[in-house]
């Protein structure tokens, strides 16, 4: 019997996914699930929409300039905006720093990079995934990445500075995903939870 999927477990990985098929177009985007002060840069012309149940408009969306907005019950709030941030990270652009800026508050932060073709989800302030969209059928991985986020939670993974952008810095658990923390933490907490989830 398959477990059925939460609300917040389907929008993450729906973001993932869209956020994987962008990266493979060589193109960039941010997703802010949460609240944040923000700027329209464009018309708002589509009216809200739960962003799991058309994830093509989602898609479209998100390739204009600008970040998406989504509240936390999954609904589109604002596209094509600009999002005010307030910290800079070190040898990359506007769109990572008000990523970091956005996940301050508690909020989700999917940024989609056309430069590396990575796919980062950041919650306070932090890095916590990185999804490599070049890997090999990465898409299968997903939900798997998904149930790791959902496990492990946001507030046991940290980050490692500026470097923790190098693999070698956070535990590669599936091809093409690195989670950022502390490995010596991570990788008991991991295994405490394999082997309880195996006995």
């Amino acid at each position: 019997m398959k477990n059925k999927k939460s609300n917040e477990e389907e929008l993450k990985e729906t973001l993932i996914q869209v956020g994987l098929r962008i990266a493979k177009r060589e193109e960039g985007a941010i997703f802010i699930v949460g609240e944040v002060d923000y700027k329209p840069l464009v018309e708002q012309s589509v009216p809200p929409f739960k962003v799991t149940k058309n994830p093509k408009l989602l898609e479209s969306l998100a390739l204009m300039d600008g970040a998406v907005i989504i509240n936390k019950k999954g609904f589109l709030e604002a596209y094509g905006v600009m999002v005010k941030s307030t910290k800079t990270l070190k040898n990359f652009g506007t769109r990572h720093s008000a990523a970091i800026s956005a996940s301050k508050k508690g909020n989700l932060v999917v940024i989609v990079s056309e430069e590396d073709k990575k796919v980062r989800i950041l919650q306070e302030g932090k890095i916590i995934m990185q999804l490599d969209a070049l890997q090999k059928d990465i898409e299968k991985s997903v939900s798997g990445a998904v149930k790791i986020l959902e496990t492990i939670g946001a507030g046991t993974i940290g980050a490692i500075g500026t470097g923790l952008l190098v693999p070698s810095l956070g535990i590669a658990l599936l091809p093409g995903i690195v989670v950022f923390g502390s490995a010596y933490y991570l990788g008991r907490l991991l295994t405490k939870k394999f082997n309880n989830s195996v006995s």
